[in-house]
């Protein structure tokens, strides 16, 4: 598991929950990171065999070139039986080396479909490290499916999908709160937050007394907030920043918006549904693998504020059919979905490639250590 720092976004906190829940019996996790910082580092550091770090200021440079050597060496030294990279830069900054180390079991990860800014460069040297992996895990069918587009064998590719700690979102919605509707997500292009603000604008005619809550942070939070003055919306809106504590705000609300462009698996609405909340999100990447629409919650097509609007509305005027959805929504998560089902199946590849890549004998006696770079 190889990730660029422990800012609490999606991938980090998935990954953070691997290496915390990996059989202390079997593995001996090791840590590194590209940079230490983060609001997940206490936990990581608190439960990791060792922590190393490994500074980088892009990926083509003479300083990430002695750092990947750095790396390559820490790999000899610490005698690692398997390297688990993460996301782009771990797996471009990683795995190369981890090759060159002559690390037995390499395991690269795909999270996402698409990323704003993401360059052809940026894509053809994600491309040659994948040529290091011994397996790639996609979190998702549409990942997987994008690294077929991309050229990767499906032979080295895995889907395992994301986990969810089913008792942090032990309690329902509250039933006294009535017309608000919360989207959780990192404020940033590609999220479909002016969407989402086009379509409270549209709500707020019919429902003079709805409001909308907008979890997290991020580049676009001053735009986002220019846009709901421009549309009147204020007395609606409530950005209420980075939240650790992202159940509390779901049970205080009615209905969730998640009007991504683009997503593989995407967390936030794992949790919404384990809230038990009724989920009205954008029919893109691997959303549908997670919604089936009118039966655990409704699709609709990205980009369309008029079309999210209404769908909204459709859950704000029919509560029994709104309840419905966020029970079975709930159900989905607690058959599918558990932190319990993604770590063994992490567990099981591991395990299968070191027998490949060992002999079975690998796995007996001494933990095998694994180099995580988080």
């Amino acid at each position: 598991m190889v990730l660029n720092s422990f800012d609490p976004g999606g991938t980090e906190r998935q990954m953070t929950e691997l290496l915390t829940r990996l059989d202390r019996q079997t593995f001996e996790v090791h840590v590194a990171c590209l940079s230490r910082s983060g609001l997940l580092w206490p936990r990581v550091e608190s439960v990791a065999a060792s922590v190393e770090e490994f500074p980088i200021r892009g990926l083509l440079n003479s300083r990430s070139g002695r750092q990947a050597l750095r790396f390559a060496q820490w790999c000899r030294q610490r005698r690692f039986d398997v390297v688990h990279t993460c996301d782009f830069y771990s797996n471009v900054f990683a795995l190369p080396p981890a090759a060159l180390a002559r690390v037995p079991v390499r395991i690269a990860n795909r999270r996402e479909v698409f990323i704003p800014g993401r360059t052809p460069a940026h894509q053809r040297l994600e491309r040659l490290a994948y040529r290091t992996a011994h397996r790639i895990v996609a979190n998702s069918r549409a990942a997987a499916a994008r690294l077929y587009e991309e050229r990767v064998s499906e032979r080295k590719v895995e889907v395992i999908a994301n986990g969810i700690d089913l008792a942090r979102f032990s309690r329902r919605p509250d039933p006294s709160v009535k017309r608000t509707i919360t989207t959780v997500a990192h404020l940033r292009p590609g999220k479909g937050l002016d969407v989402l603000m086009e379509a409270a604008s549209l709500l707020r005619r019919s429902f003079p007394d709805i409001s909308f809550r907008i979890v997290g942070d991020g580049t676009l939070r001053a735009p986002l907030q220019a846009q709901s003055r421009a549309l009147g919306l204020d007395a609606h809106v409530e950005f209420v920043g980075h939240a650790t504590d992202v159940s509390s705000h779901l049970h205080r609300s009615s209905l969730f918006a998640f009007p991504s462009l683009m997503e593989a698996a995407p967390n936030a609405v794992f949790e919404a549904m384990a809230a038990g909340l009724p989920v009205v999100a954008s029919a893109v990447g691997g959303i549908p693998e997670l919604i089936e629409h009118e039966r655990n919650g409704l699709l609709v097509p990205p980009g369309r504020a008029s079309d999210l609007a209404a769908a909204l509305e459709r859950l704000l005027l029919d509560e029994p059919f709104a309840q419905r959805l966020g029970a079975a929504a709930r159900n989905t998560i607690e058959t599918r979905f558990s932190f319990e089902q993604m770590v063994a199946a992490f567990e099981r590849v591991y395990r299968r490639e070191l027998e490949h890549g060992l002999g079975a004998n690998a796995i007996i006696g001494t933990a095998p250590r694994i180099g995580t770079r988080v």
